[in-house]
C-alpha cells in the first residue's frame, strides 16, 4: 500500500498541485511498487525454474496460448520476444532439452511446427508460482464487478500508454 507521506516525492510531478494530480501521482506511484515487486517475482521465479528472461517469457507465452487452446508457432515466439530466429531455435532447443517444451507438427502445414508445454512444465509452474497466483486471485475476491471493469479499463489505457515508442528527433 502507498504512504500517504509520500506525497512529497512524486518523482517529476508537482506533489498536491490539485487532486486530480496527486491522485494520479498515488496510483502511478503505486503501479512503481507492484512492478518492482513483479520484477522480484520474476527474478525468483527464475532462479527456481534454472531459466533466463527470454526463456521464462516465451514459456508463459506457449502456455497462455496453450490454455486457450492455440499452439504457438516458433515465429510468434520470436515476434512477442524481438529476437532473430536463430536466436529463437536456440531458446527452443534449451527448452526443449530442459523437457519444458514439445515440437509437435503443424496440425495443418506439415512444413512448420508447433510448441506446446511439457507436463513437467505445467507441474513446475504450478509447484513454483501456484501459491502466488492463489495470493492474487485472493486480493481480487472483494472487488465488485464495477470495480474490475473500472481496473481493467485502466491497465488496458496503461498499457497503451507505455506500449508506445517515442520518436526524439
Amino acid at each position: 500500500m502507498v504512504n500517504d507521506d509520500s506525497a512529497s516525492r512524486g518523482y517529476w510531478y508537482d506533489a498536491g498541485i490539485d487532486r486530480q494530480v496527486e491522485r494520479g501521482r498515488r496510483v502511478l506511484e503505486a503501479m512503481r511498487v507492484y512492478r518492482a515487486a513483479d520484477v522480484a517475482m520474476r527474478r525468483r521465479t527464475r532462479n527456481e525454474m534454472a531459466m533466463g528472461d527470454n526463456e521464462l517469457l516465451a514459456l508463459r507465452l506457449i502456455l497462455r496460448q496453450d490454455g486457450k487452446g492455440t499452439p504457438t508457432t516458433p515465429s510468434e515466439v520470436a515476434s512477442y520476444l524481438g529476437i532473430t530466429t536463430a536466436s529463437t531455435t536456440s531458446l527452443l532447443d534449451r527448452l526443449e532439452r530442459s523437457g519444458h517444451v514439445e515440437r509437435r507438427p503443424h496440425p495443418t502445414d506439415r512444413r512448420r511446427v508447433v510448441l506446446l508445454p511439457t507436463e513437467r512444465t505445467n507441474d513446475e509452474v504450478r509447484k513454483t508460482l501456484g501459491d502466488m497466483h492463489k495470493r492474487m486471485m485472493d486480493a481480487t475476491h472483494d472487488l465488485s464487478d464495477d470495480d474490475a471493469v473500472a481496473i481493467v479499463r485502466f491497465l488496458d489505457a496503461m498499457t497503451h500508454a507505455v506500449d508506445q515508442i517515442d520518436r526524439h528527433a
